[in-house]
């Protein structure tokens, strides 16, 4: 069958986020066709480049979602075609769909102006807890929000022009309208009007999509099935092949976007009006990717449950987990300490989320405690100035609580904490980063899946970690969890490892043995085999009726296209689709292919 795949700063490019995921995705279902609809963030992102395509990738199509040009297109890549943002420039709206404009983003920014402030206290209530009240939207508010969205991508469709409409002074008009409206939040209601102007030009950005060139026949018409690899902006597309062809949709989180959106909210620059506005947008839009998504697949139970509070039905929740390979990971033996039994071992991207302040602050307890015990930091700071100026800060702290204290005059000090890159001759790559000690630990404040904590399984190392993000899912009882931004608990954990060599070696066989069974490539490719054939196999199909019928397209019919139909000579096949009159790509040809068989088969008796 034909997947289009769906990513948004991701795959195929090599600095997206799922990319390793996405192309093991590709390459390990060799039966199926992929065509990739991807959405990039940045001119950096476009420069570097795409990974190598795999033969099976049938199609791309690309398009920014950073740049102001209303045609942006590249050239020079084989078997590419660029996603173009029919702006309609130079044609105006008539007057009829001047109206349905005004209609539509009149239904839209007020569902978003009248839902719920979901942003991070936004109106919660005196004595409440974050995270304690429901994050839903109320079905109202859904109604008109999904009346104005397809609206506006019915009308990019037949006209254009909804990138210039969306920036226009009667869309500021509107939202300033909205805002004022009675009912609205206390945060939305104060918004002034660079307010306004600023919330219209990111609704114009976070709406791009729908005025992409990719809803045709060629295009997510001609899949059989579609496969988000994030909510949000990713998912926007598939929302439209559903709404216009009637293709399946599937989705999987490996994180939460919307999650991500809140965390980076007091940081952007944006006055707290626009960050509410977009708050309730996210959530309204990520209800609606939940509500027609066929089936949703989590990457753990910590994103699981954020997907439940914003309206995901359980039944179509499925939980599959990221694979990893583990092949690279499996000269490292079980309890095999090659950095020395009291080494502790930290490695991932330097950043404030990390926590390695605290993490340095435990160090100095686990050092006074077991002089002779060691901490390797491997890592580079994430990219910008914040990386670099955490860094920085990381060791200064690590200068002043371990000084270089020499044996005599004349030896020289040495500091039982170092920062390290992998790649150096002494630890060429990251399975020998693992070996160089005998306890993980990971400190971080935020966490979503800890692949660091993975990693470190597949070598059989017992860890202490701290309870954040899906820690406890993934460690389950082969390792020390401990609360956040509590170095004292930590320090006790490593110690409690480092003074027990038996319990560091039993944990360490049972985190090997836990993650070969849970998160392997192997495991994920299984799954999503199965979905495939699951959700295409049981997607609602029409069977063409004759001419003289009144309804030319037929009854509905569940299961019309059932997993069989991929066996040859199997099941006498009739030309299927799904909503319209649509054949799968996989099923083109089928027909006579079965035809010619019976008609051999009669003919030799």
């Amino acid at each position: 069958m034909r997947i289009g795949l769906l990513t948004d700063g991701g795959y195929p490019y090599a600095t997206g986020e799922s990319r390793l995921w996405c192309d093991r995705l590709v390459r390990g279902l060799p039966q199926h066709e992929f065509d990739l609809f991807a959405l990039s963030r940045s001119a950096d992102q476009e420069r570097r480049g795409w990974v190598r395509l795999p033969d099976r990738v049938g199609r791309v199509r690309t398009a920014p979602l950073w740049t102001h040009e209303e045609d942006a297109r590249h050239t020079g890549r084989p078997r590419r075609l660029t996603g173009r943002i029919a702006t309609g420039l130079g044609r105006a709206y008539g007057r009829r769909d001047r109206r349905r404009f005004t209609a539509h983003v009149t239904a839209l920014v007020g569902a978003v102006c009248a839902g719920q402030e979901t942003a991070p206290g936004a109106g919660r209530a005196a004595g409440s807890t974050p995270g304690s009240e429901p994050l839903g939207q109320d079905t109202a508010a859904a109604d008109l929000f999904t009346e104005g969205l397809y609206g506006l991508a019915e009308l990019a469709q037949e006209h254009g022009g909804l990138h210039t409409a969306l920036r226009s002074e009667a869309t500021v008009r509107i939202v300033e309208s909205a805002c004022r409206a009675p009912g609205t939040g206390r945060t939305v209601h104060s918004a002034t009007v660079p307010d306004y102007l600023a919330f219209a030009a990111e609704l114009e950005r976070a709406l791009r999509p729908l005025s992409l060139d990719w809803y045709d026949e060629d295009g997510l018409g001609a899949v059989d099935l579609c496969h988000a690899a994030s909510g949000g902006a990713a998912a926007l597309p598939g929302l439209l092949a559903k709404r216009f062809f009637g293709v399946p949709l599937l989705v999987t989180e490996h994180g939460v976007p919307l999650r991500a959106h809140y965390l980076a909210a007091p940081e952007a620059p944006l006055g707290a009006p626009v960050r509410a506005l977009l708050a309730n947008f996210h959530g309204l839009l990520a209800s609606e990717v939940y509500r027609q998504a066929a089936l949703i697949t989590p990457g753990n139970t910590h994103v699981r449950r954020w997907q439940e509070r914003f309206g995901a039905d359980r039944n179509k929740l499925r939980t599959v987990y990221p694979g990893m390979e583990a092949e690279r990971f499996g000269a490292v033996g079980e309890g095999d300490d090659e950095g020395g039994p009291g080494t502790l071992v930290w490695i991932g991207r330097i950043e404030p989320a990390k926590d390695l302040i605290a993490l340095l602050h435990a160090f100095a307890e686990v050092h006074r405690a077991e002089p002779d015990a060691r901490l390797r930091i491997f890592g580079a700071p994430v990219q910008g100035g914040e990386g670099e100026t955490y860094l920085a800060q990381c060791q200064a702290l690590a200068a002043q609580l371990f000084p270089d204290e020499a044996a005599d005059a004349h030896a020289v000090g040495a500091s039982p904490v170092t920062f390290e890159e992998i790649g150096g001759p002494e630890v060429p790559d990251l399975a020998e980063a693992y070996a160089a000690g005998g306890v993980v630990v990971l400190s971080s404040v935020v966490e979503g899946f800890p692949i660091s904590l993975v990693e470190a399984m597949f070598c059989g190392r017992a860890t202490v970690s701290t309870d954040v993000g899906a820690v406890v899912e993934v460690v389950g009882g082969t390792g020390l969890v401990v609360p956040p931004r509590n170095p004292k608990a930590l320090a006790d954990a490593c110690l409690a490892l480092l003074r027990d060599p038996e319990r560091r070696a039993r944990l360490g066989a049972a985190a090997r043995a836990r993650a070969l069974e849970l998160f392997t490539v192997e495991q994920n490719l299984t799954a999503f085999r199965g979905i495939y054939l699951d959700l295409v196999g049981h997607a609602p199909a029409r069977w063409p009726e004759p001419p003289d019928s009144q309804d030319p397209a037929g009854p509905p019919r569940p299961f019309a296209t059932p997993p069989e139909a991929h066996v040859l000579g199997g099941l006498p096949l009739e030309p299927v689709a799904s909503g319209s009159a649509r054949v799968p790509s996989w099923a083109i040809g089928a027909e006579g292919v079965c035809a010619g068989a019976r008609g051999a088969g009669d003919g030799d008796a």
